[in-house]
């Protein structure tokens, strides 16, 4: 395996660790920071944090960010101002084991989009690993008990969450795709680029809300968490799934998506106490003996 592999996997896993901590903090303060409120102070303060090491970059890059052009706005679109808006619309109303449930879809959608936008049908190996890591999903997902799984109910929140998944498959089958008009700019400066362009489209949204009444307090708690989505759910975890997705594609990339409850009960093992029992540990081997399948062949020839 050549080192830009390596690092991919290891971004991966960082980007993965970040964004389970995005979804604690989007259920543990869903009534605390309306759902666009957050996105537009998390995407504004993670621009303000970037800006001073990009605008130079994007100034010398102008020619080539002028290329990628209506490429960068839909692209701002979709994975800056429409996903996690849409995550944290859909913690206003379902129940974390349903975010968990629906997020299985990702590799899925990215599977079937990366053959029928990029010609990049998975080997078959690819699928059954898949299979297998959702499996271990479903062990986790339903206590080693699926009494349990036939037991949930889902409401609207849950279509906004696969609104959610569908929106970011897009987004990363369209890295992928545009992958030749975008190169050319740093992965630094695409990241500011997207931003500039994504925090106004969410503006409208968060404009609309504060009228509708929905405000929030200026306590050390939220602005924690704003901070949180700032640095690491944003520009860490952003410029890792970028950088990964130009190195191992977008379906292979995806499947780090199941890795996210595995992660997020290793932190409310450490941050909230809650123990890990016999079906964490079955359920985790299961998700990374199938990841591990379904990337083997890809990772030989990377």
């Amino acid at each position: 395996m050549r080192d830009s592999a390596r690092f991919a996997i290891i971004g991966l896993l960082l980007a993965t660790l970040c964004w389970s901590g995005n979804a604690l903090v989007a259920r543990a303060f869903a009534g605390e920071i309306p759902p666009f409120a957050l996105s537009f102070w998390r995407w504004s303060l993670a621009l303000v944090l970037l800006l001073p090491f990009v605008a130079r970059p994007l100034w010398r890059h102008r020619a080539q960010v002028r290329t990628a052009g209506w490429r960068l706005l839909v692209l701002a679109g979709v994975g800056i101002a429409g996903y996690n808006s849409l995550l944290y619309s859909a913690a206003q109303s379902t129940a974390a084991i349903n975010l968990t449930l629906v997020n299985t879809c990702l590799p899925l959608m990215t599977f079937i989009g990366a053959g029928l936008l990029l010609g990049e049908w998975p080997q078959r190996s690819a699928w059954w690993g898949m299979g297998l890591a959702a499996v271990g999903l479903l062990v986790l997902i339903s206590k080693g008990s699926w009494a349990s799984v036939s037991a949930l109910a889902f409401n609207k929140g849950d279509l906004i969450m696969l609104l959610a998944v569908a929106d970011w498959a897009l987004y990363s089958l369209l890295l992928r795709r545009w992958a030749t008009h975008l190169l050319p700019i740093p992965p630094l400066a695409l990241l500011g680029m997207l931003m500039l362009l994504g925090v106004p489209l969410i503006l409208p949204f968060y404009l609309y809300e504060l009228a509708q009444g929905a405000h929030f307090s200026l306590t050390p708690r939220n602005l924690a968490a704003i901070g949180y989505t700032a640095v690491f759910a944003s520009l860490v975890a952003y410029l890792a799934w970028n950088h990964a997705i130009r190195v191992l594609g977008a379906a292979k990339a995806a499947l780090s998506n199941y890795l996210m409850p595995v992660f997020t009960a290793v932190l409310g093992w450490l941050l909230l106490g809650e123990g890990l029992q016999g079906y964490h540990w079955l359920g985790a081997l299961l998700i990374f003996a199938g990841l591990l399948l379904a990337s083997r062949k890809a990772l030989k020839a990377a």
